[in-house]
């Protein structure tokens, strides 16, 4: 199957012979009850139009092996402001596109934040290559987390990923420079397995409390540093995605995110939070090719020299890798 802002291309396989133009691509190809509906209701001239080889069709008529469906989705405009603001892009085609969050910016635009947003910056970037879409976030960052961000360029792409991220099945790894020694409170790896929720309805932070959502944390310490009263470096992989999880995690066993103000204090290291989202893994919704895209640890993440651990399952860990290379620690 190929794509691009406009349409989706398949073509027939031998198992799909009999099948409606609907079914192959609902069943076999992933695409959307809700975006076929649309397409179906609509009434031309940029709404969006089914075609099998070449010819203007119906979702109900049968197709057969090597049949061509091109089904072309429907035109979109951003209400978002374009802005011209620097944007590193890690990957880009024309489903997806995946940027280096700096810290210090908001990714969409809020009450607080109207402009100087991610979103804003990406709006420009798409208008510069004469693209028209909508950014579809399919991960977010708080404003002073660094790191990798993956965003959808129409609702297919959107719907496949977040289908994938319901399931579990996209992976999202962190390096956190934590406050103090955490092997003197959890051990050097695990999973921390505790709620999390808002502990009053107008405040922002969340914490630990019993009717609150489930949350899973996996996290391995992967150095140590003795700066600033000494810090642990962990690599953490997120099992739910909840709102300042990993901070909370952390805090509630007495060892914050260095430099976080909302669940610790300020540290004279770094004037935000230094939590760097690393890597993100998923299937590609279009191509099927499982991608794992990564983030260096930015400059203000860098305190120096620090001590790696032995690593527990064999992977090489070291300086360089943490804070450069693409370092997946697999489960046995």
């Amino acid at each position: 199957m190929s794509i691009n802002e406009s349409d989706i291309s398949i073509i027939i396989e031998p198992g799909e012979t009999g099948m409606t133009a609907r079914g192959a691509l609902r069943r076999s190809h992933g695409v959307s009850q809700r975006l076929i509906r649309k397409i179906a209701n609509s009434d031309g001239d940029g709404t969006g139009s089914l075609y099998i080889n070449g010819r203007l069709a119906l979702f109900k008529d049968r197709v057969k092996e090597g049949d061509e469906i091109r089904l072309v989705l429907p035109e979109e405009e951003s209400w978002i402001e374009p802005q011209d603001i620097p944007l590193s892009v890690i990957y880009e085609d024309d489903t997806i596109i995946v940027v280096d969050k700096p810290p210090g910016i908001v990714v969409h635009p809020t009450k607080g934040h109207r402009d100087g947003t991610v979103a804003n910056a990406i709006v420009f970037h798409m208008r510069k290559r004469g693209e028209s879409y909508k950014p579809r976030f399919v991960s977010r960052l708080d404003m002073d987390t660094s790191g990798v961000l993956l965003i959808g360029k129409n609702s297919h792409a959107q719907n496949s990923l977040a289908k994938q991220g319901a399931a579990g099945t996209i992976e999202k790894i962190y390096i956190a420079v934590l406050e103090g020694n955490l092997e003197d409170d959890l051990p050097r790896e695990g999973i921390i397995d505790l709620p999390v929720g808002l502990l009053a309805p107008d405040a922002p932070q969340r914490g630990v409390i019993p009717d609150g959502q489930p949350a899973q944390t996996a996290y391995e310490v992967i150095g140590y540093g003795a700066d600033a009263g000494g810090f642990t470096v962990v690599y953490v992989r997120l099992l739910t995605g909840r709102t300042h999880q990993i901070r909370v995690h952390f805090a509630h066993y007495g060892h914050p995110v260095l430099g976080d103000t909302l669940y610790g204090q300020s540290s004279e290291l770094i004037d935000r939070q230094a939590l760097h989202a690393k890597s993100i893994s998923f299937t590609h919704p279009v191509t099927g090719v499982q991608m794992e895209l990564c983030s260096p640890m930015p400059a203000d993440c860098d305190f120096g020299a620090f001590a790696p651990c032995e690593p527990l399952r064999g992977v090489v860990v070291n300086k360089y890798d943490i804070l450069n290379g693409c370092v997946q620690v697999k489960g046995e």
